[in-house]
């Protein structure tokens, strides 16, 4: 898998990103979890789905099953990060920064942006 979660449809998103959030989840935890979710019988066999593109890997607790992302979150950060920067911004971190900064609407603090300052100062440092 070399973009970790592109070619997912909605619903397949929604899910793991809700599996991201928590680590793990059963069917009724992913129903409870997720915005206007459809059918217990339509997430189990969109986990199945997803465990089936090489998703998610599940335990089984009981006669539960428990679903779990088989890519750690840090990496899946990375990779969206980068499609997202490839989508919106042409790759540039620069306009990315930028478009964060105007989000935020100017109401960062100075606790904040001194911490963006050393951010950017030690990739100065390391050539990044």
């Amino acid at each position: 898998m070399s973009d970790e979660t592109t070619g997912l449809s909605r619903r397949e998103r929604q899910i793991m990103d809700f599996l991201f959030r928590r680590g793990q989840a059963n069917v009724a935890d992913v129903l409870a979890g997720i915005a206007d979710p459809p059918s217990y019988s339509a997430v189990r066999a969109m986990l199945r789905t997803l465990e089936q593109k090489g998703h998610v890997t599940h335990t089984e607790d009981g006669r539960a099953y428990v679903y779990q992302p088989v890519v750690r979150k840090d990496v899946a950060r990375k990779s969206a990060l980068s499609h997202l920067l490839k989508t919106f911004f042409g790759g540039s971190a620069e306009q990315a920064v930028a478009a964060l900064l105007d989000l935020k609407g100017g109401k960062m603090s100075a606790e904040e942006l001194d911490r963006v300052s050393a951010l950017v100062e030690q990739a100065r440092r390391e050539g990044r």
